[in-house]
């Protein structure tokens, strides 16, 4: 063989390498991206098969999320539709049919695809708790809040609940019934970049590395209304951000306990998670970490600061916590393994209460199982104003 047929072969063998890490690094940033940019719309993965109004049932196309017992929110037309949905009455390998509780607004008879959600409660009115809108002063300006005073006054045991990336609110009301039950007053807050509190400069999730600065500001505002004693509820990233505002805010003294809900709280592994789970190689898997990580990363990602992602990793933090917690999560999560949060259980015995599930999927513990669940912060509470 020829210098320049070999010559010709190296030449090839260089150019299929250097277009493979161009297609590598270019997906990264894409991956990177998705995980920080908050979502313009939620993708839709059920098919609406059938609706009787009459008979109040809705008929499904069978996926992990519209097989699971329990009762739902379910988000139809791009959101612009909502419906709840109850019990199933029938399946086969194909179809789930479920009862309809009601739908509050949209037209289901026009709609094609849908989600479920964890969702149940759209506002605190669904509630049978008085409320009222307050605004918690975050360093990006007032973030509105909803504030249930526990019975007979707010109290100085208070609740702040925090909800997860892409989503609202109203996701952390259904934690409500159990707190108000066991004298607290709930403060239901959001933070930059979640759709009701202000925008960040940057428009980025930076996944609890800085979030955690609206909670402290709701910490303060309880604490200035009375508070001597916080409790604070993270659900999914929420998980991530509590954690943040425990360890790094002077108020983390104020905390006496932390409910952790389908929580993450290590970004690394649970990226690696999803990356996997998606079948990313390696490389990517590696490139969207680095990018996340490093200064010169924002160029691509529009990150305005670099995240720290050891400092949200709290299994190898593990012994620098120093309150009780307790962690609710699902084997079959399908988004944020339970394994980290497994190995946080393992790591601190001493003040960590693991409450395992199976299959729940991802922060719809209460809509499948509500005793359970309930029964859990209940039990925890109780023992937390023991001792």
């Amino acid at each position: 063989m020829g210098r320049r047929v070999l010559g010709g072969i190296a030449i090839g063998v260089a150019a299929a390498a250097g277009a493979a890490a161009v297609a590598a690094a270019a997906l990264s940033v894409v991956v990177a991206r998705t995980v920080i940019i908050p979502p313009s719309r939620r993708h839709e993965d059920v098919t609406i098969l059938g609706f009787d109004r009459e008979a109040g049932t809705i008929r499904l196309s069978s996926n992990a999320d519209s097989r699971l017992r329990g009762e739902y929110s379910f988000w139809f037309s791009g959101d612009t539709g909502h419906a709840r949905l109850g019990e199933i009455l029938a399946q086969d390998d194909r179809t789930v049919l479920r009862r309809l509780l009601g739908v509050d607004f949209g037209d289901l008879s026009v709609a094609r695809r849908g989600r479920l959600s964890g969702w149940f409660h759209l506002s605190p009115g669904d509630l049978p708790f008085p409320y009222r809108d307050v605004n918690v002063e975050t360093p990006l300006g007032p973030a509105p809040a909803w504030l249930i005073p526990a019975q007979g006054g707010t109290g100085t045991r208070w609740a702040i609940n925090v909800h997860g990336r892409a989503v609202r609110r109203p996701e952390t009301l259904r934690a409500i019934a159990p707190f108000h039950a066991a004298g607290y007053t709930s403060l239901i807050v959001s933070y930059r970049n979640d759709g009701d509190a202000p925008r960040s400069h940057d428009y980025r999730y930076a996944l609890g590395d800085r979030e955690w600065q609206d909670i402290e500001a709701a910490m303060q505002y309880a604490v200035d209304h009375g508070a001597r004693e916080l409790v604070l509820m993270g659900w999914s990233m929420g998980g991530a951000t509590v954690l943040q505002a425990l360890t790094r805010s002077p108020l983390g003294r104020k905390v006496t306990g932390i409910v952790l809900e389908s929580p993450v709280v290590d970004w690394i592994a649970t990226l690696d998670f999803q990356g996997a789970l998606r079948r990313l190689p390696a490389v990517v898997r590696c490139g969207v970490l680095t990018l996340l990580r490093q200064s010169w990363g924002g160029f691509f990602t529009g990150l305005a600061e670099p995240l720290d992602l050891d400092r949200l990793d709290f299994v190898r933090r593990a012994r620098e916590l120093d309150v009780p917690i307790l962690i609710l999560h699902s084997d079959d999560d399908g988004f944020v393994p339970s394994t980290a949060s497994r190995a946080l259980a393992v790591a601190r015995p001493d003040i960590v209460t693991y409450e395992a599930f199976d299959v729940a999927r991802h922060t719809k513990l209460w809509n499948y199982d509500r005793d359970k669940w309930e029964g859990a912060i209940s039990a925890w509470l109780d023992r937390l104003g023991r001792a």
